[in-house]
Parts: structure tokens; sequence; C-alpha cells
């Protein structure tokens, strides 16, 4: 049984909610952690080449493999993780997903549960439309939708930080300065455990 983690991470903190989705996965006894990033644009990594904090981040996850539609057919359920972009999710992911029409084509995706987890700059920059946005292609691949209930303590807050029933979120900050509160982290980890539970249930008599 294997979940598949594939984010895109520019500055690190859609990186450690992924980290902390895998830990969620590897948890479920049974369960095998495939964790992969998405492709940069050439034109991204000319832009910040001068920048310490990218440059460092991409040193960190250079021997992440670069995920695949292979990586997708293979998997049982998906997490997908991406920063947002004016309230939608970034290019990078989008092509990845867009790049999945063979999958789409083939039913290949279909039945297999799904988690979408967020980064944004501002409390309010866009942590639910990203999530939701992120959903639609994914239901158009015949996904399962699997989110956060409020049973999860962390979820009853006022606190500026992340966590919402359509996945796990954290705030960057405008400059990047923030860093993913413990909660945000533990959200994050609790979406990876409850996919990979409801993949095993789903997909167990596959």
């Amino acid at each position: 049984m294997k979940v598949l983690i594939v984010y895109y991470s520019l500055y690190g903190h859609t990186y450690q909610l992924a980290r902390a989705a895998e830990k969620g996965v590897a948890s479920v006894p049974g369960v095998e952690v495939v964790f992969r990033r998405v492709q940069e644009f050439d034109s991204v990594l000319q832009a910040t080449a001068q920048s310490q904090h990218a440059s460092q981040l991409r040193d960190q996850m250079k021997d992440i493999p670069i995920c695949t539609n292979n990586d997708l057919r293979q998997a049982d359920g998906v997490l997908f993780g991406s920063p947002t972009r004016y309230g939608n999710m970034t290019a990078q992911m989008k092509l990845l997903i867009d790049g999945t029409a063979d999958l789409w084509m083939k039913g290949e995706m279909e039945g297999k549960p799904a988690g979408v987890f967020t980064s944004t700059a501002t409390t309010h920059g866009g942590q639910e439309t990203t999530l939701l946005t992120m959903m639609v292609p994914l239901l158009h691949l015949g996904m399962l939708i699997v989110g956060l209930p409020y049973s999860l303590p962390q979820m009853i807050h006022t606190d500026g930080r992340g966590g919402t029933p359509y996945g796990a979120t954290s705030i960057a900050g405008p400059r990047g300065e923030l860093q993913p509160k413990p909660e945000d982290l533990q959200l994050a980890e609790a979406l990876g455990k409850r996919v990979a539970e409801i993949t095993q249930k789903v997909r167990g008599q596959k």
C-alpha cells in the first residue's frame, strides 16, 4: 500500500508541512510513504538564484525525486501540497496535474483518497480558496477527497495560524519570516495519517 506525498515549495513552508504529513503516513502500519517534489521552472531558478533562503532549500531538497505520472499511477493515495499564488495553487503544481490526461483517460486515479495542504503569506491570503480549487481537478480525476475533522483539538482556535477542514495550512508571513506553528505541523501529520488510514480501508481489497 503506497501513499504519495507530492509538494512544491520555494522557501520551505510547504516542505515542512509535507514532512509532517510524511510522518503521519509513516505512522500507519502497512503503508509505504513515497515522497516527491514538483519540478521547478527554469525562470524561477534564475529569478531566485541570488536568494540564500531559496538556494539553501533547493540544496536540502536536491535528492528528492521529481514526481512523475508513474508515481501517481502507482500510488494508492496521494497528498498534494502547494503554496498559494493569488488564491490558487502554484503554476508548478498545476503543470503536474495538467499533465495527467493519460491517467484521466484510463481512470487510473479513480477511487484513490487525496488530501491537500498549503501555506500563505497572510492570514486571509487564500488558504481556503487554494485548497478548494486544488480539489477540483482531483474530483475530475475521480479521487476521493479527505479533509480534517473538527474533532482534532488543533482545529478549534482563533489564533493567527493555519488549520482548515479542507486541509492543513500555515502562515509564512509576507517575507517568509514566519515558521509553521506546532499546531500546523500536527494538523499536517493528522492529515497524512487520515489519508493513509482511509487509503487502507478503501484500497485494501484491490
